[in-house]
This record gives C-alpha cells, structure tokens and sequence, in this order.
C-alpha cells in the first residue's frame, strides 16, 4: 500500500519539517514508496556508522549539544513515541496523547560510553516493530484521526514524522557529528 503525504489536517504546524525531510529523502531515494525509506534507513544509518571510531559515541559537536549516541537513542526514543501515538489512533484510541520533553528524556539515556553497534541494533530493533505495525494497518486505520500534543494526527502523518525525523537526524549525523 503506498503511503500518501498527509494533508495539512492530518498533523500540527511543526510536523512541516519532518514531512519535507520525508520528501527530501523519497526524491533521493528515487522513489515515492514511504515504504522502502522506512525500510532502508536503518542500513543507511549502519553504513554511515560503519566507518566510525566507536569512541565517537561522546563526541558533541558545540557545547551543550547532544552527543552522538545522544542523538541516536533520541532517534529511537522518538521513534517509539510516534510509533505507539501511530497505535493508538489506528485503533480508534481518541484519548488526547501528551507531548513529551525530548531534553528531559537525553540526559536519562545515559549513553556515555555505550557501544555504538549496540545503539545502532536498538534503532534497527525499534524500525522493525514500526515497520510490523505499519505493514498491519488497513485503509480505515490510516484513515484515523486522534490527537496528539494538543493537535489533530493521523496514522499517515505520523509514518511520515517517523521517516522524517530520521531523514532529519541521519543528515545531522553526517553534517555535524561525521565532520570533523
């Protein structure tokens, strides 16, 4: 099933950007499939890691900036909360989802020192649960409205949101984590 860009309806104003990194990062994929982004970002973020002094992990590029491994774990914590809002609206769940504090949230990942391989299976771990959920979801699920952080969200929007904000990260990643 292929995955249409959401309406402006479907998600709050600061979704723009991740929905534009999802468009940004389907046109250099040479596809217009959600789909195989979703699938292939992991082995992208695996082999941009590849190459990496696993001493990296700590590495802030400015004060007060997150670490790498900070960055990475925020990818998958982030993923996971979209993930479960994606859930909850496409079985009908119309309870008003909260926000959360993603600065509250890095500092207790506690990932100084962690093996970048073994954050870069979280994440591949994490991307494989959301792909099983996306595949599951039928047309009256995608078709679902909730809300989330005080705004209307839909299933669809939120798979875009999960594939951009990765895009989002990935590109940082290379920008200002892989250029030194």
């Amino acid at each position: 099933m292929k995955i249409t860009r959401p309406s402006p309806a479907e998600h709050p104003p600061f979704a723009g950007t991740y929905l534009d990194a999802t468009a940004k990062a389907l046109d250099a994929l040479g596809t217009d499939h959600l789909w195989s982004l979703l699938v292939t970002q992991p082995m992208a973020l695996g082999e941009l890691l590849d190459a990496v002094d696993p001493a990296l992990v700590d590495f802030a590029y400015a004060p007060g900036k997150w670490t790498l491994g900070e960055s990475l774990v925020h990818v998958s914590d982030t993923e996971r909360v979209f993930a479960y809002r994606l859930l909850r609206v496409a079985r009908g769940d119309m309870t008003p989802l909260p926000g959360f504090d993603q600065d509250a949230w890095v500092p207790e990942s506690r990932t100084t020192g962690r093996p970048l391989d073994d954050i870069l299976t979280e994440i591949q771990t994490v991307r494989a649960a959301t792909l099983s959920l996306v595949k599951s979801l039928d047309e009256h699920a995608w078709g679902q409205i909730g809300v989330a952080s005080g705004h209307p969200i839909s299933p669809r929007a939120l798979a875009w949101m999960i594939a951009g904000h990765f895009a989002h990260h990935l590109d940082l990643t290379r920008e200002r984590y892989l250029i030194r």
